[in-house]
């Protein structure tokens, strides 16, 4: 028993006020050090791929990216709109704007087409990124002058407006998730332990690996830009994961002193615990930041950043669970000696540690629950996994897009003000960008190709009009803009992609000889996004598969236990994704979960749900294999050990999945459609995996291949293994090194 995490285990329980001291110096400094350097957030350069990425570069190299816009629409409170007044109302907020340093330009006013609205569209400058931070200026010079004019209505929308709105609707939620959370961990936690305090030491070194973990991301997005979702994951997953290490470390240390009947110190049960669930404990967290790191193969910022934020979290909360948490334990562990020792000395009987009932109870359910694996594994292992083959049946009409501007809520009052845009003005609804980078010598054929291409777009009923052609001061760069009167997301605005790119281009511009070119725009990069993400996704899910079959073999040296793995993460995962695909590509739980449906899945939820589900499943899987590899070490029998095993972590990987739920649950609550269906297919992998894969599948699996379990290794034979191994444990305890 001399491994690090006994080793450091030991330390903070001799010093265990200065461990614990050093871990909230620790939060500190992390939190300290983070508000000192700030957040690296990622810029609009840092989005681009595909073909609308290639031409937002090449657009930005002449100097003509296209420019983040508000709009201020003008109408009537009620009855007829009175024109003068409008038109007076447009110049004096035409006047306002133009000074103010974030503005790069304001349009002529423009009248809807059945003259109730007259819109003032408002160019703002610098980073597309940025663009939100500048909207408070406009919108108090248009408060400025709905008081001046206080029979008109003047309302503001806008790409900048409605990210405003997101950030803050986003926070509201995250707010409402955690007060959803919070409580019932902490209902969870005492149904577990039975004590208050030994409920809230969970919970409080969860938040404070969160607060610690929030800082040190900080400091990491300098090295991989913030795309502003960090956040949300470190609360996600560091509440699950923080909650879950700490409850495994826990119940083994209880587990050892009920077993010990006082005879073992509080000290020697820290160790002990850090030799068995504290091991487990680290090979989970490093087998969840391996398989999250696969997601960096992805080459997107928004997965880099969700890789950053979860490989941070769980690094901390593993930390925390080897040094905080063996502190805080003997320091509960010499108080509850101390009482057991006054209470002695006054004659009074020693208190039954609370809980002790409820885990022979549950004893009891979890044998019921394992019998039909034990008795018939072969009947449970195949309707099983007909079950979840049964789930995976919708994933044939997967239909993955982008998440555009469209699908946002309509309680902002930015997309209230943006619908009424869209139906006044349906020719401002999308455009496209045509972006030409050639050599300077043929500006002129370029301008005369993109003339034609303006033509044939005119004789297509999928187009509006189109502007004029700007280029840049070297003249190598050229650019047209051509509008599109259909929604972002619509069948038309995608079709009327297709025609630009496949058609009417390569029969104008690209007859322009050296002449590079490509598509923007909204519907480009909702096309060239999810595109970019199939192409990753053979190398993301071909490293995953191998990263998570390494850690399996390495936790527990079995080729046959890391294909298994490999196996039940596929099969937990498809059948959750099966069953997202169900839910929200459909309309009937619509009111249920209090959502539109797209008829889509995002187009980041799939990716990320295999490489997160891959990750946390090895929570379970390590924690379960490992108590059933103990007692193999012991010399007891395959059967019996898988039985045992199982038995014996059940109640703490159902807690633990509980927790797991209920934090993923939160977010379905959030009005952010693609969080609602991370949340959701996230608590539906995490329920299959703890209780249909762990108590069904894995043991039946398990029990029918005996010994070939654990091939190339044999623990089944103590006689030579259990020399061998140094963590065989003293006090008639079974070996605890869980390699």
């Amino acid at each position: 028993m001399n491994s690090l995490t006994v080793r450091m285990a030991r330390r903070s329980a001799r010093h265990p006020w200065r461990a614990v001291v050093g871990w909230l110096v620790f939060v500190a400094l992390c939190l300290v050090v983070g508000g000192a350097v700030g957040t690296n957030s990622a810029k609009t350069a840092d989005y681009r791929v595909g073909e609308a990425g290639r031409a937002e570069a090449m657009a930005a190299e002449g100097h003509l990216e296209r420019l983040s816009t508000e709009q201020v629409l003008i109408s009537a409170r009620s009855g007829a709109l009175d024109k003068q007044a409008a038109e007076a109302a447009a110049r004096d907020l035409t006047a306002r704007m133009k000074p103010l340093p974030e503005v790069a330009e304001v349009a002529a006013p423009l009248w809807s087409g059945d003259g109730r609205i007259l819109m003032v569209e408002v160019s703002l400058k610098g980073e597309e990124r940025d663009a939100k931070d500048k909207v408070d200026a406009l919108v108090a010079q248009t408060e400025a002058v709905q008081k001046a004019h206080p029979r008109l209505l003047l309302e503001e929308t806008g790409s900048p407006s409605i990210s405003k709105g997101v950030d803050q609707q986003r926070s509201d939620d995250l707010a409402l998730s955690e007060a959803i959370t919070l409580p019932v961990t902490l209902i969870t936690l005492l149904v577990v332990f039975g004590s208050v305090v030994m409920a809230a030491v969970p919970l409080l070194l969860a938040l404070s690996s969160i607060a610690a973990a929030i800082g040190l991301a900080m400091v990491a997005s300098h090295f991989s830009p913030d795309a502003g979702v960090g956040t949300n994951v470190i609360l996600m997953i560091g509440l699950a994961v923080g909650v879950d290490y700490t409850l495994f470390y826990l119940k083994r240390e209880r587990e050892e002193r009920a077993r010990g009947g006082g005879r073992l110190s509080t000290e020697a049960l820290v160790e002990l615990a850090a030799a068995t669930s504290g091991r487990a404990v680290v090979v989970s967290g490093l087998a969840v930041v391996a398989s999250t790191a696969t997601l960096y193969l992805a080459s997107d910022v928004i997965f880099s950043s969700l890789a950053t934020g979860t490989i941070v979290v769980v690094l901390v909360a593993v930390a925390s669970s080897v040094t905080a948490l063996p502190a805080l334990l003997v320091v509960l562990g010499k108080r509850a000696e101390r009482r057991a020792r006054r209470r002695a000395e006054l004659g009074k009987p020693a208190r039954r540690a609370r809980g002790e009932g409820g885990d022979r109870a549950g004893g009891r359910i979890w044998a019921a629950l394992l019998r039909p694996a034990a008795r018939h594994p072969l009947a449970t292992l195949c309707v099983s996994v007909l079950a979840l083959l049964a789930l995976v049946l919708p994933l044939a009409g997967l239909n993955i897009t982008e998440m555009s501007r469209d699908t946002h809520s309509r309680e902002i009052p930015a997309m209230q003000v943006y619908d009424r845009l869209n139906e006044a003005f349906p020719e401002q609804r999308v455009t496209h960008d045509i972006v030409v980078r050639a050599d300077a010598s043929r500006t002129r054929e370029v301008t005369g190709a993109l003339r034609k291409l303006a033509e044939l777009a005119d004789r297509d009923p999928l187009f509006a009009d189109g502007s004029r052609i700007r280029t840049s001061a070297d003249h190598r760069v050229s650019v047209l803009r051509l509008k599109v009167p259909y929604l972002g997301n619509s069948d038309q605005a995608k079709t009327s992609l297709a025609h630009l790119r496949h058609d009417y281009l390569p029969a104008t511009v690209g007859r322009v000889e050296g002449a590079e070119y490509g598509v923007s725009g909204d519907v480009a990069r909702y096309a060239d996004y999810p595109a970019h993400q199939n192409s990753k996704l053979p190398l993301v899910i071909g490293a995953l598969l191998l990263v998570t079959f390494a850690m399996t073999v390495y936790a527990f040296r079995s080729v046959v236990l890391g294909l298994i793995g490999v196996v039940l993460n596929l099969l937990s995962a498809a059948a959750a994704l099966g069953l997202l695909v169900l839910v929200f590509q459909n309309t009937w739980a619509e009111g249920l979960l209090d959502f539109h449906s797209t008829g889509s899945i995002g187009s980041r939820v799939p990716l990320f749900l295999f490489v997160i589900l891959f990750g946390l499943s090895m929570d379970y899987q390590v924690f379960v294999v490992s108590r059933i590899r103990e007692a193999a070490l012991a010399g007891v029998p395959t059967r019996q050990a898988v039985l045992d095993g199982i038995r014996s972590s059940a109640s703490v990987v159902t807690s633990a999945a509980v927790v797991m739920t209920t934090v993923f649950v939160s977010f379905v609550f959030l009005h952010i459609i693609e969080m609602k269906q991370i949340g959701f297919v996230l608590a539906a992998a995490v329920l299959l995996d703890a209780f249909v894969v762990r108590i069904m599948i894995l043991p039946a699996a398990l029990l029918l291949l005996g010994e070939a379990t654990w091939w190339p290794s044999r623990p089944g034979r103590p006689g030579r293994e259990a020399a061998a191994e140094p963590g065989r444990a003293t006090h008639g305890q079974p070996a605890v090194d869980v390699r």
